[in-house]
């Protein structure tokens, strides 16, 4: 019964938005960290994956007009955005295609929604977390810094680092897994 709720709510907001482009707003917020987590995930770089999610929701604001609903998530439709302008950045940067897979990338696997849900998930849970844990986690996993270096930045020493990641990601699981519960 749930997930008709959240089917009706998403037709409307997206209905509205389609009659007014200001309520594209609520889309976005909904959307924004599946999106992100997708891009990333395809991309694996943080500077890339952020243009390809501006010009996925620029796009899709573009073309709302376009959208029909099929009962399909509003995100499948995003994710298709998406990995459409990283077939065609990576196209364009004449980068050879490795696999057959990539040419289908347009097509969203259930299985990478799931995986992209849960990011998602995580990325939300991150901005949850106390800050100095939140800054550690940030610098470790997103910028991928050594605890040498982290250590030096935040002013702290290594063992201290190391014990605020360890809360960190204790947190961040505890809390995962109350999500999926």
């Amino acid at each position: 019964m749930k997930a008709l709720k959240k089917d009706a709510d998403e037709r409307l907001l997206i209905e509205a938005a389609q009659q007014d482009p200001a309520r594209f707003a609520e889309l976005y917020e909904l959307n924004f960290e599946r999106v992100y987590a997708y891009a990333v995930r395809r991309v694996g770089d943080r500077a890339e994956a952020e243009d390809v999610t501006a010009e996925v929701f620029h796009q899709a604001l573009a073309n709302l007009k376009r959208f029909e609903w099929r009962g399909i998530p509003f995100a499948a439709w995003l994710f298709r955005i998406a990995a459409n302008l990283i077939s065609d950045r990576r196209h364009h940067a004449g980068r050879e295609v490795a696999d057959e897979s990539q040419i289908e990338s347009a097509q969203v696997s259930p299985a990478e929604i799931e995986e992209v849900e849960r990011r998602a998930t995580l990325f939300r849970l991150v901005s949850t977390l106390p800050e100095e844990q939140r800054r550690v986690v940030a610098l470790r996993f997103v910028e991928q810094k050594s605890i040498k270096e982290v250590a030096s930045e935040v002013g702290k020493s290594e063992g201290a680092v190391k014990q605020l990641q360890f809360r960190a990601l204790s947190n961040l699981k505890a809390r995962l897994e109350g999500a999926d519960a």
